[in-house]
């Protein structure tokens, strides 16, 4: 709260605070710790910190009986910690610390239940990241030229620079991989092996909006052709994200694909120039989807750990607050009227409409909204209309006390966030000037997407009757266009290959055979034939002397 009225002030009167900390003197030699304060920053920390309260507190009924509950709770504070130290940097150095510390404890978090699937996903979190802390490494390297890593100082003025140019799309890689954008999005679905608590962390205000905290802060230092690649990139994952979500089953997967769908947006509406609305729609989406976890959560719990949302079903007369705050958390995903996310997500497209870029980035951007709209709808449809499709013997109830408190503290941000951050983050207005049909074009289209996703939901082909170009086409959207398939198999499969070869050819093959292999065959004869030599030794001595007589009498005569 401190933090959230300190951003108000520090908004209205357009402070900024930095404070250097020095942390060690060598000769002339300083290590400095900077840290940030602006309006910015400051509001961000105050929706972290709140929403991982929240969190916390749910986690202390879902993780109940947990073993490990301490070690949760601590890894929990890590992350959130590593977030803070990534937000208030203003230098490259201490961001890596908060950027790295960030991924070594998602990696964690993810294995947090041990079994191979668990391993597996981790595994391929922790590798995705690696190649964004490498580039985060590299663009340290590359701000040497500049005498200082506090990169605030040289964004603007030093934006046609080679060095800056090349540090910016160095960034870029760095925070695609973080944010899960194309081709490093495999790993966001994979990390839902982590408990639902830490799922509804990451997905909402840490891990995946670093990278576009990161994008805001760099954003002055970007030139037009990075901005366009990003562009491109971004509205490819929301559209890859939302058609995927569409064919996906497990509730958590779904979630995680909206995620994507939405950090897309973000990036898009950032390569688009203006990253105060990205920031926007980041806050609000924070709320909204930390909350929408949480209500799986709590229906993952009570189903007995059942994720499969075609075994659910009319949840609503066994649970109706938890699918009252879910089907909020939904709508104000979808972007419907006077909902929160409506008013990040109607100004985001209305400001898209209003400049001049090509068909693609139109209809990729209307499209994707329509696709949010069908998978929340066919959700909604899976979860909690139709007939219960679960066990007869179940114990759904809705007397998780903490649990509810929990999702209770968020509900509230999440109805009046919107309108007022709105109020708050922009004095002066967005001019929107749209004809009738392009104003009424994002409701047209979530109406669309309702129906499309309440029609796709009630058929469901049998293998029999399906063809198997549907089921390939199907099997290929579902698996986000088999990238899942090309980061481990694409990455595994050839050194694996190359090492059976090498095994099979080198190491059992003919450099053993003249090699290693040679030299112990002719070290065992030799010591064969010498052991014949001393075992026999009294006689082969009277042999010899017997031999050397006649050789001595042959050479006389």
């Amino acid at each position: 709260m401190l933090l959230f009225l300190m951003s108000l002030n520090f908004m209205v009167l357009d402070n900024i605070i930095m404070l250097e900390y020095n942390l060690l003197t060598i000769n002339s030699d300083m290590i400095v710790m900077t840290i940030l304060l602006d309006w910015m920053s400051l509001l961000f920390m105050s929706f972290v910190l709140f929403i991982s309260s929240m969190v916390i507190f749910y986690s202390e009924e879902y993780m109940y009986g947990d073993l490990n509950i301490n070690r949760f709770v601590m890894l929990v504070v890590m992350f959130v910690l590593s977030m803070m130290l990534l937000i208030i940097s203003p230098n490259l150095v201490s961001i890596l610390l908060g950027w790295d510390g960030l991924g070594l404890v998602s990696y964690c978090l993810v294995i947090y239940y041990q079994n191979v699937k668990s391993y597996n996903a981790g595994m391929l979190t922790a590798l995705s990241n690696r190649v964004g802390d490498v580039a985060l490494l590299m663009s340290i390297a590359w701000m040497l030229n500049y005498g200082s890593w506090n990169y605030i100082f040289y964004l603007d003025f030093m934006k046609n620079d080679i060095s800056m140019m090349v540090t910016s799309y160095l960034v870029v890689l760095a925070a695609m991989t973080k944010s899960a954008q194309i081709p490093f999005s495999s790993w966001l679905p994979a990390a839902m092996a982590a408990p639902t608590p830490v799922s509804s962390l990451v997905h909402s205000s840490t891990l995946v909006t670093a990278g576009v905290y990161l994008l805001i802060r760099f954003n002055f230092a970007f030139s037009n052709n990075l901005m366009m690649l990003l562009l491109f990139i971004s509205s490819m994952t929301m559209f890859m994200s939302g058609l995927g979500a569409n064919f996906e089953f497990d509730l958590k997967k779904i979630i995680a694909l909206s995620t994507l769908s939405q950090l897309g947006l973000m990036m898009s509406i950032l390569a688009l120039g203006d990253y105060k609305l990205a920031f926007f729609h980041l806050l609000i989406h924070a709320l909204f989807k930390a909350l929408l976890f949480m209500c799986a959560g709590n229906i993952i719990h009570n189903m007995g750990n059942c994720q499969d949302i075609r075994f659910m079903g009319s949840l609503v007369n066994q649970m109706p607050l938890t699918c009252t705050y879910m089907n909020i958390c939904n709508l104000s995903l979808c972007g419907l009227p006077f909902f929160s996310g409506f008013y990040s997500k109607d100004l985001i497209v209305e400001f898209l409409s209003m400049e001049y870029l090509n068909m693609y980035i139109y209809i990729m951007f209307y499209v994707s909204i329509g696709l949010t709209v069908c998978y929340s709808f066919r959700l909604v449809y899976y979860t909690m209309s139709g007939n219960f499709n679960y066990i007869s013997l179940n114990s759904l109830n809705e007397e998780n006390e903490i649990m509810l408190k929990g999702m209770g503290g968020l509900i509230f941000m999440v109805i009046f966030s919107g309108s007022s951050l709105m109020w708050i983050m922009f004095p002066s207005f967005y001019f929107i000037c749209l004809p009738l049909y392009l104003k009424l074009m994002t409701l047209f289209l979530i109406m669309l997407g309702m129906f499309i996703g309440y029609e796709f939901s009630k058929f469901s082909l049998s293998y029999s009757s399906k063809s198997l170009m549907t089921m390939n086409l199907s099997f290929f959207l579902s698996s986000m266009w088999n990238m899942p398939f090309i980061s481990t198999f694409g990455i595994n499969y050839n050194p694996l290959k190359l090492g059976n070869f090498y095994y099979k050819n080198i190491d059992q093959g003919w450099s053993e055979y003249m090699g290693s292999q040679n030299i112990y065959m002719n070290l065992v004869n030799s010591s064969k034939f010498l052991q014949i030599l001393f075992s026999n030794n009294l006689k082969i001595y009277l042999l010899l002397m017997v031999l050397w007589f006649m050789f001595i009498m042959f050479t006389l005569f």
